[in-house]
């Protein structure tokens, strides 16, 4: 569960005279809301690089799925209609 910050909001001037420090607040984790006549256009969010998996099974034998996973309890599958 992650938790909401409230978001800094620029109209495009402001953004285009305060640029570096807009990105200074991306590069930290920021979110930054660019608008124009009050209304956003634009959403400033930091980059994030995909993660290169190079191999497969690189977590094998490090998660353990019991033989009922596919078993629901009678309280949950009842709570559902399924019983």
């Amino acid at each position: 569960m992650s938790t909401q910050h409230a978001q800094r909001q620029y109209n495009v001037h402001d953004a285009k005279t305060n640029f570096s420090r807009i990105l200074q607040l991306v590069e930290t984790g920021e979110e930054i809301i660019i608008s124009r006549a009050g209304e956003p256009v634009a959403k400033l969010v930091p980059f994030r690089e995909r993660v290169s998996r190079t191999d497969h099974g690189a977590l094998r034998g490090q998660i353990h799925i019991p033989d009922d996973f596919d078993e629901l309890p009678d309280d949950i599958a009842e709570a559902f209609g399924m019983r």
